[in-house]
């Protein structure tokens, strides 16, 4: 049996504290549901499936998934199995994801590939998605053609995000695009399911689906400005990650759509190859820092988390539709 982290203490502004207890129970029922279901007879099997889980997370889309049901008839056992059917989808996406990077921590604990092999880690990541379609698939046929058609876009974004924007296409609509594929289009689902699950109203449905998205997006952006905005060891992570491994993040695009022949040193290093290149990274960060692409970049990002919170705006006041609010916002005020 694979031992699993305690659910991650929830805050969330205006959120009232029976919802809190709610969500707080609802995220325990979801984790409990994990264990069992990434539980297996041979135990290296079982250690490799629940190795990322145990380490925890935040638990952010089941979490969406209990606060949109809130907006409907509330949380049942299909949203908790949802629920758990999503987080799944992202654990094991993340699997894959560590093998591509050739990653060697996540969550604070070895990654798999490293704790394991990248032959393990791709192979426990595709049981995982296995085990996230079977939970999804004993909630109907709707559910499965939705997790089929988001398994494809986390496809299809994650292809694209490592090829460069095809001549001719916008840079910005193009990463854009790449974003709600690879990381909206899980979330949508998991603010979907909440909602379908709960009883809501096809108009619910779709609103909290294009507000999971949105926020995906913002979630992203946020990211990627903490990687340049961040000093060394603030976030957690090393800054200039994306620079390294070559990704044209949004204040990247804008600053290289700068005119100024002041950042001709700037467009010099981000034509380089940084992989290996600590110097340049460091030079590249400093005046990315001092670029008004980061500003822009900044508040983009705010820009599409507050779309996100105007699409609740027709929903009556609630404390699920303040917590969502909330919610929107809080993904994105990270970045200062």
């Amino acid at each position: 049996m694979t031992t699993h982290a305690t659910p991650p203490v929830l805050t969330i502004p205006g959120a009232t504290p029976e919802l809190m207890a709610r969500l707080g129970d609802g995220l325990a029922r979801v984790d409990a549901f994990l264990e069992e279901v990434v539980d297996h007879d041979d135990p290296f099997i079982a250690q490799a499936s629940g190795h990322l889980s145990a380490a925890g997370g935040k638990r952010f889309r089941p979490l969406l998934t209990l606060l949109a049901a809130e907006l409907g008839d509330g949380i049942n056992d299909s949203v908790i199995r949802a629920a758990a059917g999503v987080e799944l989808t992202h654990l094991a996406s993340l699997y894959h994801d560590d093998v591509m990077d050739q990653a060697d921590v996540r969550r604070g604990v070895s990654s798999v590939n490293a704790a394991f092999d990248n032959s393990t880690a791709i192979l426990v990541g595709d049981l995982l998605f296995g085990k996230a379609s079977e939970i999804i698939a004993r909630l109907g046929a709707d559910a499965v053609l939705i997790q089929a058609q988001t398994f494809i876009r986390l496809c299809t974004g994650q292809i694209r995000d490592d090829r460069p924007c095809p001549d001719g296409v916008d840079p910005v609509d193009y990463y854009l695009g790449v974003l709600a594929d690879k990381t909206g289009a899980l979330i949508a689902t998991a603010g979907r399911y909440g909602a379908m699950f709960s009883g809501g109203s096809p108009e619910l449905v779709e609103t909290m689906r294009l507000y999971g998205e949105k926020i995906g997006i913002a979630f992203q952006l946020a990211d990627d400005v903490i990687d340049i905005a961040s000093e060394s060891g603030e976030s957690g992570k090393t800054p200039g990650t994306d620079l390294r491994e070559g990704v044209d993040t949004l204040a990247v695009i804008r600053a290289r759509a700068s005119q100024d022949p002041a950042d001709a040193r700037l467009h010099e290093l981000l034509d380089r190859d940084l992989s290996h290149d600590d110097a340049g990274v460091e030079e590249a960060l400093t005046l990315l820092r001092a670029h008004s692409g980061l500003k822009q970049a900044r508040e983009e990002t705010y820009a599409v988390a507050r779309s996100a919170q105007r699409l609740l705006d027709p929903l009556p006041d609630s404390p699920a539709k303040a917590a969502l609010q909330a919610l929107a916002m809080g993904v994105v005020d990270r970045v200062g």
